[in-house]
């Protein structure tokens, strides 16, 4: 099986949270253990592939989505499939498989790439994502890098404060009456990655079609050009800048939105087996 993959760096451009535990007011970043070349194992914060897999999966269904032009015609749940991945649920129709299952994919590069859960079946996706993975001196093993940077300096807390307005100018014309509610200023924190911080990450391909790599291919240089990690994205956080190499000769990609676009009713008629 031919393996396309994709492996470099992703630096923070503005500060990154990925939440992990709450306590108080704080919210932590997620952590998990590395185990160090002694064998102790230190907590290091790390992004998790299912935060980095659910942003590419949006973004490939924003692209499937300007091609196909499906709004409206598909049921709630296909968009769940395409969009979150869906669930597997009890159906009155035959399981999707064989004939029907490979015309799907063939059709909607979104889920040969993604996979999903939909139509009575588990639908397997060429894609498979790593953790984004920070260049500290705890991971310098793991990631190959030569950070002289601990992990105890790696994150910073960013204070952020809920406003009541309740005694500003125009309050009044919004609300009628005195309701209790917001009477105290709420203040909290949130570990982050700082800007500039460097991580490691990879993607691969199993074994992609032409027009899978293609489709994949515009996935990654969208989320290069407006790509972002975590959370609070909407208050600026989460701003990457994206330098991945691919290991294959990219002269081979075709025209995807063409040849997809060319199928846009039986495509839609497709998907309408994951309802």
């Amino acid at each position: 099986m031919t393996v396309a993959s994709w492996w470099g760096t992703v630096t923070a451009i503005s500060s990154i949270h990925h939440g992990g535990q709450t306590r108080g007011t704080v919210t932590t970043l997620r952590r998990e253990v590395i185990v160090q070349p002694d064998g102790s194992g230190v907590e290091v914060p790390v992004v998790s592939g299912n935060t980095f897999r659910g942003r590419l999966r949006r973004i490939g269904e924003e692209l499937l989505r300007e091609t196909l032009r499906y709004e409206g015609r598909v049921p709630a749940a296909v968009a769940h499939v395409l969009r979150g991945g869906g669930s597997l649920t009890k159906t009155g129709r035959e399981p999707l498989s064989g004939s029907r299952l490979a015309v799907l994919r063939e059709l909607v590069p979104q889920l040969a790439i993604f996979g999903g859960a939909g139509g009575g079946s588990i639908i397997d996706g060429a894609l498979v994502v790593h953790k984004v993975i920070p260049h500290v001196i705890e991971t310098n093993h793991v990631t190959g890098a030569a950070s002289r940077r601990s992990v105890s300096a790696l994150t910073q807390l960013e204070s952020y404060a809920r406003q009541d307005d309740r005694g500003s100018r125009g309050f009044d014309e919004i609300g009628a009456g005195e309701d209790g509610v917001g009477g105290q200023q709420m203040r909290f924190e949130l570990e982050t990655f700082p800007a500039g911080t460097v991580f490691s990450t990879g993607v691969q391909l199993r074994g992609p079609s032409a027009l899978e790599l293609s489709f994949f291919h515009d996935v990654l240089a969208e989320f290069a050009a407006r790509g972002h990690l975590g959370g609070r994205v909407g208050v600026g956080h989460g701003r990457v800048r994206v330098d991945l190499v691919c290991n294959r000769d990219l002269a081979e990609l075709v025209d995807w939105r063409h040849t997809v676009g060319a199928r846009r009713d039986e495509a839609i008629e497709a998907l309408e087996d994951l309802g």
